[in-house]
Parts: C-alpha cells; sequence; structure tokens
C-alpha cells in the first residue's frame, strides 16, 4: 500500500486538526538502520555520512513518519571525560564514568558540541540528513537527558547511592550535564532540526518518584523550556514504568511523550493525553523482534484501539528503540498495519480486522 501525503504534510496535517491519510507511525528502527543500509555500527561512531546514509536508506525503504540522528545514550558523557567501548558491529556502551573519585566532580565540565568527542560527527550527519529529506519528513536530533548523562559522569551504581550521601554532588552533575544538553540542542536547532529527549534513567522502574522530582525533573524542565522558547516542540521518551510521574512531565511543557510498552496505553491516553500526543508502544523485544509480522499487525491493531482517539494525537511506535536484528519483514508490517487502518480509524473497522486475524 502506498501513502498518499509525505510524512512532513501527515505531520503539518495532524498539528492542524485536518485529514490525514493514515495515523503517523514510526517503528524507531535506531541502529537497525545498519542491517537496511549494510554497514557495520562502528562505523557510526567516526563517519557522519554513514550515520545519515544509514538513516536515509531505511526511511526510504519503509516510509515512516520521523527520521532521527541518535545512535547510543553515551556521546554526551563521553564528550565530558568517560570511557565508551565500542564492538564492531553493535551499539556503543559505557566502558569507565567521567568521575572516578566524587572528589574530583569539580573537574566536570560541559561538552563543546562542535569540538568534543563524537558530538560534531553527529551534528554534520544532521546536516547531511536535513538537506536530503528535511522537506518531506520531520527530522530529529536526539539528546539523553541531563539526569541521565549525569548517571554516566558519576557512574550508575554510585549515583544511586549519592541520592543518600551526597545530593549536592548530585546536583552538580546534573547542572553540569543540563549546560552540555542545551548547547547541543542549539546545535541542532542551529543545524534545522528538532531535538527529541531520551530519560531512560528517569524511570520509576530505576529511580523512585521522589527522587525524579528532586533530581531530574528540574534539569528536565530547563532543557524542555529552553528547546520550547526557540519554538521547537519537545518529544521526550522514557522507558519502564512511567505512570506515577505522567502528571509532572506533562507540567514541564513537552508536546508529545512516548510510552514504553510496560505502561498501559489508554490509561495513558484518558489521563494526559488532553495535554500531549501520546507515542506507542508496541513490545520491541517480543513482538517486534520475537514475532511475525501477524503478530506485530495484531499488536499495531491493538494500540490503535486504545489510543487512535487521544485528544492531542496518537503516534503508532514501538514502546522503545528495536533490537538491531529486527526482522525487516516485521518493521514493514507495523508500516502496512497503519496503512491498512487508514484514517480516520472506524472502530468497527478494527474490530473485524482484529477479528479476522484472531479467527
Amino acid at each position: 500500500m502506498l501513502d498518499r501525503m509525505t510524512p512532513m504534510e501527515r505531520a503539518v496535517a495532524m498539528a492542524k486538526g485536518e485529514t490525514l491519510d493514515r495515523l503517523p507511525c514510526n517503528p524507531n528502527v535506531a541502529n537497525g538502520v545498519a542491517r537496511i543500509y549494510g554497514c557495520m555500527i562502528s562505523e557510526f561512531n567516526t563517519n557522519a555520512r554513514t550515520i545519515a546514509n544509514a538513516q536515509i536508506a531505511s526511511y526510504r525503504r519503509f516510509g515512516y513518519d520521523g527520521v532521527r540522528i541518535f545512535t547510543d545514550l553515551f556521546p554526551w558523557a563521553e564528550a565530558m571525560g568517560a570511557k565508551v567501548s565500542y564492538p564492531l558491529d553493535n551499539t556503543a556502551d559505557l566502558a569507565q564514568p567521567a568521575v572516578k573519585d566524587i572528589n574530583d566532580i569539580n573537574s566536570l565540565q560541559p561538552a563543546d558540541p562542535y569540538k568534543d568527542g563524537r558530538l560534531p560527527v553527529h551534528i554534520e550527519a544532521m546536516k547531511y540528513l536535513i538537506d536530503e529529506l528535511g522537506q518531506e519528513v520531520p527530522c530529529a536530533g536526539g539528546i539523553v537527558g541531563p539526569f541521565t548523562n549525569a548517571f554516566f559522569l558519576l557512574g550508575v551504581e554510585n549515583m544511586s547511592k549519592l541520592f543518600f550521601k551526597n545530593p549536592d554532588a548530585v546536583h552538580h552533575a546534573c547542572n553540569v550535564s543540563l549546560e552540555t544538553c542545551i548547547r547541543y540542542a542549539q546545535a541542532i536547532i542551529d543545524a534545522g532540526l528538532t531535538p527529541t529527549i531520551s530519560e531512560p534513567m528517569s524511570s520509576s522502574t530505576v529511580v523512585s518518584p521522589k527522587h525524579f522530582r528532586e533530581f531530574a525533573a528540574p534539569y528536565i524542565e530547563k532543557l524542555v523550556h529552553y528547546i520550547n522558547e526557540r519554538k521547537k516542540p519537545v518529544t521526550m521518551h522514557i522507558c519502564g514504568k512511567t505512570n506515577k510521574i505522567w502528571e509532572d512531565v506533562v507540567n514541564m511543557g513537552i508536546a508529545g511523550f512516548s510510552i514504553d510498552n510496560v505502561e498501559d496505553l489508554e490509561k495513558c491516553k484518558n489521563q494526559i493525553g488532553d495535554r500531549v500526543k501520546v507515542l506507542g508502544h508496541v513490545d520491541p523485544s517480543s513482538i517486534m523482534y520475537d514475532g511475525t509480522p501477524e503478530t506485530v499487525r495484531q499488536a499495531v491493531i491493538e494500540c490503535v484501539q486504545q489510543a487512535w482517539d487521544c485528544p492531542k494525537g496518537y503516534v503508532i511506535m514501538s514502546g522503545c528503540s528495536l533490537p538491531v536484528e529486527t526482522p525487516p519483514e516485521n518493521i514493514q508490517a507495523m508500516m502496512d498495519a497503519a496503512r491498512e487502518i487508514g484514517y480516520p480509524v472506524d472502530p468497527e473497522k478494527l474490530a473485524r480486522m482484529q477479528t479476522a486475524r484472531q479467527g
């Protein structure tokens, strides 16, 4: 099935409350674009052209509704002194935090996105991306938020202990991290893209809502405010359980919230969908990676049944980034299901599609 609108036309129409050809759909292919393009993931770390080309190739194949320059969680911490390991053909991982001794915390300095670590590579990739696709599809630059980045500066285990032993150190790391995030957000905007925020360590699966409100929320909110002041909407993703902090997140001024598949999509729509667009939340592991095109189609139908009537809009999306080896036919099945459902969404048609599959 072919789309009748470009993703950009669809996004504009959705924002204006006008007629669409289908709901927006973004499988969040992430580093799986390497498999589509035919390169090793390690090539992303040094070659801006490769990052952009892989994203472009994946978009051209599937026709989804957003393209983002984002490779892993660690470029910002790395640019501030953390050590990162690079598997030959898998996603980079944190090898060592920037601060080994808490007494050295004052040595932390904000990163320059045009000079430090891999950040210049990502900024250059954004320019290639916007030149190629900017008129056709919304293009974004991903940022790990200031709270999550602070975990990688201090070390995940150490940071959790510092909540109790030395909260001032946590605030200091978050504040310096925020400055890096703000500089990078500005670089994204200057390149013509829209910043998106990933805050996995803000999950209630990781930290309590109390600690989120004390250590994370003030800095994330400042980042969101900075981006909004520059007339850019913010979409945020937080992994894991988040329902106890939904109101906190919405009150920051975000435009869209992407939720993990462990959460209740309909409950999220009912609670905050009058204020933010909701994105989600097909299971990236058991459905997208380990399922079949048929189970993917069914999962998309179920998500649409729960959230298509979200007052601020709904985007079909995976609950988090897809595993690298997600079968391309499953990604295609998600897009095909979105096209088959169409728009306006007909609940009776959805019920027939579900019954036919179950039969």
